[in-house]
């Protein structure tokens, strides 16, 4: 078995952490959005990484179990600054809504009143400008020719007609193989020089854990009986048997918590419209989960024990496969069949533009003109992300008010 050294790491774990944590409190509009503010930020703001190599990163995440946009932020922590970048782009982008999520469960329902419902549709508009960007920028280097607009357009139909972790997985997959097909021929683009610093060695320890925690988590849970162990089984098993992350979720967690009487169906209820109001990943509504869990634990604790369970098989197995990953994409069929998967990318974003974050976000014409302005100020101006944030949370409150 190989034992390569890992690339080397290219800038710092300081800096991640604070790219990360811009991010975690400005990222609003659900997984879809996060991959548009991620790209905003790391390829075309401080170029970490090449549109090709975000382009294939995000593929293998939508392909893989686990929130999508927090495993292409842990991934790009990796390649910046090693492990220790990682858990800081996992940490920086994740505690901002998880603490807001716990906050709420102890009683700050700062989303309540005509001024919060304002500022959520608002930043439900910047999610529209911010995809749209995403989806126009990737469109212009993954969609070149005519064989990858109509795998886009293919992909697109799939995602809107058949819905779900179905269209979108099935997808990516259509996709490759497509791209195997029609886009050998397709005179190759220069290989993207991203290369994640993790050995096969760790790659196979991490798909073993994943693999053993699935399998022993409820045996254990069932021997020992312990609150802890029970409640670290029922959000691993969410986060390890969902793809597509975000909204998919969700009727896993309500299974794992509201059936055994854990919580109750309104206090679930309730979160999720408290999930719906903060930055950063959706995956954060388990921290609430956590903290109102009865009989316990609960709290700080039962928050933690939730928060890192859902995360935890997710990153496990996209370290295990990221070694993988790296040597195969290098070889023609695969490339060929990643152009393919690239292009069923853009037509998932640009599915997901129209709905959910369109239809609703923009309900009517004071709406769309706001996210036009958003987008200009985006695209044409150039305007930071965290400014256009607040521009459209600004323009929610006052279509709310007037």
């Amino acid at each position: 078995m190989s034992t390569e050294l890992p690339a080397a790491p290219r800038g710092t774990a300081g800096e991640v952490a604070a790219t990360f944590l811009k991010l975690g409190f400005t990222s609003f509009g659900g997984p879809i959005a996060h991959l548009g503010y991620f790209r905003a930020e790391l390829v075309e703001k401080r170029r970490w990484i090449d549109e090709k190599g975000y382009g294939d990163l995000v593929a293998l995440s939508q392909f893989l179990p686990g929130p999508a946009s927090s495993q292409v932020g842990f991934a790009m922590g990796l390649l910046r600054a090693g492990p220790l970048g990682a858990i800081l782009a996992f940490l920086a982008f994740t505690l901002p809504s998880a603490i807001l999520l716990v906050a709420f469960a102890f009683g700050a329902a700062w989303v309540a009143g005509p001024i919060g419902a304002g500022v959520l549709a608002g930043l439900k508009v910047v999610a529209v400008a911010v995809v749209a960007q995403a989806v126009l920028g990737m469109a212009r280097t993954l969609i070149p020719d005519r064989q990858r607009a109509a795998i886009a357009v293919v992909a697109v139909a799939l995602v809107v007609l058949v819905g779900g972790v179905f269209g979108q997985v099935g997808a990516i997959v259509l996709g490759a193989i497509a791209g195997v097909i029609f886009c050998r021929a397709v005179i190759p683009d220069a290989v993207s020089s991203v290369r994640f610093p993790v050995s096969k060695t760790a790659g196979v320890v991490a798909l073993s854990l994943f693999g053993l925690l699935l399998v022993g988590l409820p045996i254990l849970a069932a021997t020992v009986r312990a609150p802890a162990v029970a409640v670290f089984d029922a959000f691993y098993r969410s986060g390890a048997l969902v793809f597509g992350g975000g909204h998919v979720v969700l009727p896993l967690l309500e299974t794992q918590v509201v059936d055994p009487g854990w919580v109750s169906r309104g206090d679930f209820l309730a979160g999720y419209g408290a999930a719906q109001a903060v930055p950063g990943p959706l995956f954060s509504f388990s921290a609430y989960l956590g903290a109102i869990l009865e009989p316990g634990p609960n709290g700080i604790l039962g928050a933690s024990i939730a928060l890192v369970a859902i995360f935890l098989p997710g990153f496990l197995i996209l370290i295990g496969v990221l070694p993988f990953w790296n040597s195969l994409r290098t070889r023609p069929l695969a490339q060929a069949g990643m152009r393919g998967a690239n292009a069923a990318v853009v037509g998932i974003l640009a599915a997901a533009l129209y709905d959910p974050v369109f239809t609703s976000a923009v309900t009517g014409a004071p709406q769309f003109l706001l996210a036009v302005i958003c987008f200009t100020l985006l695209v044409a101006w150039r305007v930071p992300p965290w400014i256009v944030v607040l521009v459209g949370a600004a323009g929610g409150i006052l279509i709310g008010l007037f």
